[in-house]
């Protein structure tokens, strides 16, 4: 398998797309709202994938609820962005951290049931006031710790529906006072340990998350020259290191963000030699991918092991009677929102 997870273009697996995925099948495939139609339509494309791709492949999809949430009503239910939770957290921490637990279990249970292995969620980045909008809601809140005890329930959730939880974007996004998706924010605080804490905290090798998704973000007092998806010196030191300690599987934000200029092999080459273990590219974009994955060279023997890791936690996580009490879930849900 290729170092890559890759999007396609549209809800339906195209001759071209099928061809090139035989061809050089990536380690995974991310949807979006571009690939999700209606349930019948989704439960097809998962199925023509499952029949191409390596069986330790993942499909994965950003379903966090609130403003990103690639399944929607009418076939799938609406969930509320992190910061409610974080207010229910402020009134009542322990009825805080239930809900965060049913809000994974809920997202969780709809994805596993069309087949979708991992979920980019939970967001551990802090929300700070005066920064960019492009995290707000999607962040529980200010309070490290708070973040981390949301984050991790979340995470719980997730897990028990047999779904791989992703924290991000890890070492920080919440400063940035730009939007990676449109420029290279810089963020430029001395002192990041807040910003850390919440990912150290649901990063440790005994029951930490599985996966983390790095952050395009530029910070000189780490790096001077780069952002954080492409330094071996915040890989390395920061994100693998002493301050956070993750051992998981960690993979790139989407590297067609304009955050990042280049070639798509050349940004994927990039991020895997400062240590992602897997390149993500969004844009489905036919020429794109299929020069992404001619450049990307295969998973390491490291990096599968910690795709195999992760596999293994939310099989042994997975609790089967979760699916059947769905309806009740979303009204406990309910009620403790308010």
């Amino acid at each position: 398998m290729k170092a890559a997870i890759i999007g396609l273009a549209g809800p339906e697996l195209g001759a071209e797309e099928a061809e090139m995925l035989r061809r050089a099948p990536p380690a995974g495939v991310i949807l979006f709202a571009r690939n999700v139609t209606t349930p019948a339509a989704l439960h097809r494309l998962v199925a023509d994938l499952r029949a191409i791709l390596p069986g330790a492949a993942v499909l994965m999809i950003d379903q966090e609820g609130g403003r990103v949430a690639r399944l929607r009503p009418p076939f799938w239910r609406a969930h509320p962005p992190a910061a409610a939770l974080g207010r229910v957290f402020a009134r009542d921490p322990a009825a805080g951290r239930r809900a965060a637990f049913l809000q994974g279990a809920l997202i969780g249970a709809e994805c596993a049931a069309l087949g979708l292995d991992v979920v980019t969620a939970p967001v551990l980045d802090l929300a700070v006031p005066g920064a960019h909008a492009v995290i707000g809601d999607r962040a529980f809140g200010a309070d490290p710790g708070m973040v981390a005890e949301l984050g991790a329930a979340l995470a719980a959730g997730l897990l028990a529906a047999g779904a791989q939880p992703v924290m991000k974007h890890i070492p920080g996004h919440g400063r940035a006072t730009s939007d990676s998706h449109l420029t290279l924010p810089v963020v430029a605080a001395a002192d990041l340990g807040a910003d850390f804490a919440p990912f150290a905290a649901n990063a440790g090798l005994h029951g930490g998350l599985p996966w983390a998704m790095t952050a395009h973000i530029l910070y000189p007092a780490l790096d001077p020259d780069r952002p954080a998806t492409l330094s071996p010196t915040i890989i390395g030191d920061v994100i693998r290191g002493a301050p956070i300690g993750f051992r998981g599987v960690l993979v790139s934000d989407d590297l067609a963000m304009q955050a990042l200029a280049g070639r798509p092999g050349d940004l994927a080459i990039a991020a895997l030699e400062a240590g992602c273990d897997l390149a993500l590219h969004c844009t489905g974009v036919f020429a794109e991918t299929a020069s992404l994955l001619a450049a990307c060279p295969e998973v390491t023997a490291l990096a599968a092991e910690r795709l195999a890791a992760a596999s293994r936690l939310a099989a042994a996580s997975r609790d089967p009677g979760l699916l059947a009490a769905s309806e009740q879930m979303a009204a406990e849900r309910g009620d403790l929102l308010g």
